[in-house]
């Protein structure tokens, strides 16, 4: 259930860095076909961080140390990239038109997601 929540959390986080960030689009079919795209967005994005951001922490545990943990941001922007990526790949109706947008977007969808999990309650 705690997978299901997480990804709708992460789904309507995207859609919000959709309507705040400029290129970055979500243009299905309608609404509903909006919301089946953003579903699937979200769980790619999920997948992309559980499976590549810990290795990536990993192998450039100097560089976060260095930067004082700023590289962040742009593994962040790198893996939202990444996700648009796999995306078209699935040809879902998703794009990020280049760094900056998925750069701004990423924090967007990290404050967004934070936000909700604040409203949440704990046993979800």
């Amino acid at each position: 259930m705690q997978f299901v929540i997480r990804t709708v959390v992460t789904a309507v986080a995207l859609w919000v860095a959709t309507l705040i960030i400029g290129g970055i689009e979500v243009t299905g079919a309608g609404p509903v076909a909006n919301v089946f795209t953003l579903l699937a967005v979200a769980l790619i994005f999920g997948l992309v961080n559980a499976v590549l951001k810990p290795i990536i922490q990993v192998v450039g545990c100097v560089f976060y140390l260095l930067t004082l943990g700023l590289i962040a941001l742009v593994v962040n922007a790198l893996l939202f990239l990444l996700t648009d990526w796999l995306a078209d790949l699935f040809n879902l109706p998703f794009q990020v038109d280049g760094f900056w947008p998925a750069f701004w977007g990423a924090i967007v969808v990290g404050v967004v997601s934070w936000l909700i999990d604040l409203v949440l309650p704990d046993q979800w």
